[in-house]
């Protein structure tokens, strides 16, 4: 059953389509100011509004403008019985479904355009219900996680993947970016069109134009036949470009141009070619950063950051730590055909325990290294078989401690112990002393401390 608002200062018109539409099997509500009508589409949820265009204290061009400012879902058509050339523009740049006019057949036109409206509506509402639901089969098969940051996450796919808007993705290497990129173009309405990826930090510049615009026989030395570019066999659906922040200022000017003009030129071409593609970017480097340093031009960043989306590193979610290495171990152990199920506690304590720099994919790869050396019959990952970045602290802390029989200098072994730890720490952060204290579980003052103490 579907919900009618009809707004016109005209109550015979009123009372007409009251009728009408009551008779059609419609709950229908009726009012004769725009004042009301802006009232009541603040707090009731309508399929269809018919707002007369002309009346004393709001227009229906004003009302159609508040309810979309409101989010109203309804289907909007505009009745008049003076039409005029702008305001039928002006209405339907606003969103309205239909403008039509008030002549002797306006209840049977009426009649046909609610109807229309009300399939078209129906059809979208599928079309949502089919989107969550790919969504929802995507993610189950390819995004594991149960903690609130990656729900937060993944409600923003859900709500940007029907607009066409540009995202960025953020998030250190390994975090999942391409895979929550891949999310965004399968709940979207170019999901039966290409999702086309490209790493803009694995060509040289002039090998990455050619890559991305495509070139004609001859354009350059060695261009015996003529390419489509990327950016056109994307046409239709999305373009994801990983690692953004390593495009150099005059790539960022091309790729500008194209997001502004919708439209690639080929190497050696004259003629531009339209195109129709979503940008979803990628980066693990801070561009507001870039952008202030001048290393990355500021209307560029700005255009593909209309919606920008940051994955925590998995240090930042240790709920999420378990349901992936299971996960992982469930993938592996099918693809190998081992009989393995489950972890020993310690072998689990020692995922959890890892700082895991190098986020997901260091998981999962530490996950595939036991799963592949594994022998055992008993269905069990034991912890020696983890790499020995992940495997070694808890491995140390479990072999048996050797006792000089004349004793030892216990603050000199300590010393040596924790001067091979900031050492280490400080190489897996790539010198950074911040991120060093993090994966230690220390505060930065206390990581100063130690640093001086021992002279690192």
């Amino acid at each position: 059953m579907s919900r009618l608002l009809i707004v016109d200062d005209e109550k015979s018109i009123c009372q007409l389509l009251e009728i009408t539409f009551r008779k059609e099997g419609h709950v229908v509500e009726t009012v004769t100011s725009g004042q009301l009508a802006k009232k009541k589409v603040e707090s009731q949820v309508y399929d269809v509004i018919i707002a007369d265009i002309r009346m004393p204290d709001l227009t229906g061009i004003e009302l159609l403008d508040h309810a979309r400012a409101a989010h109203s879902p309804a289907a909007f058509i505009l009745i008049t019985a003076v039409p005029t050339m702008p305001s039928a523009i002006q209405a339907l740049n606003l969103g309205a479904y239909r403008y039509v006019i008030k002549t002797d057949k306006l209840v049977e036109e009426l009649k046909l355009v609610v109807g229309r409206a009300l399939e078209d509506l129906a059809l979208r509402e599928e079309n949502a219900r089919l989107r969550r639901e790919l969504l929802r089969v995507f993610t189950q098969k390819n995004i594991v996680g149960r903690g609130q940051k990656i729900s937060a996450i993944l409600e923003m796919v859900r709500t940007v993947a029907p607009t066409n808007s540009t995202v960025l993705i953020t998030g250190e290497s390994g975090t999942g970016k391409e895979l929550i990129a891949r999310a965004i173009h399968e709940a979207s309405q170019r999901r039966e069109k290409a999702f086309v990826s490209i790493n803009c930090g694995a060509f040289p510049d002039t090998l990455l134009e050619s890559e991305l615009f495509g070139y004609f026989k001859g354009a350059f030395t060695g261009a015996d036949t003529s390419r489509k570019g990327i950016i056109e066999s994307a046409n239709g659906g999305t373009l994801f470009l990983d690692e953004i922040g390593e495009t150099s200022p005059g790539m960022q000017v091309k790729l500008l141009r194209v997001l502004q003009e919708r439209t690639v030129r080929p190497l050696g071409g004259t003629q531009d070619v339209p195109v129709d593609v979503r940008l979803i970017a990628s980066t693990n480097r801070d561009l507001k950063s870039m952008v202030a340093a001048s290393q990355f031009r500021e209307d560029f960043y700005y255009r593909i950051s209309v919606i920008p989306i940051h994955i925590p590193p998995l240090r930042e979610r240790p709920e999420d730590i378990e349901p992936l290495a299971r996960h992982f171990l469930k993938k592996f152990a099918l693809e190998m055909g081992k009989p393995v199920k489950d972890f020993e506690p310690d072998a689990l304590s020692a995922l959890l325990q890892h700082p895991w720099p190098g986020n997901v994919r260091e998981l999962e790869n530490a996950v595939e290294h036991a799963i592949a050396v594994s022998s055992e019959r008993n269905g069990v990952v034991r912890l020696e078989q983890f790499p020995e970045a992940v495997a070694g602290l808890r491995a140390a802390e479990q072999k048996s401690i050797e006792f000089p029989r004349e004793g030892l200098d216990f603050e000199s072994q300590m010393a040596c112990v924790e001067k091979r730890y900031l050492s280490e720490a400080l190489r897996h952060a790539g010198g950074v002393r911040r991120r060093a204290a993090e994966l230690l579980h220390m505060s930065y003052r206390s990581f100063r401390h130690y640093a001086k103490k021992h002279g690192i």
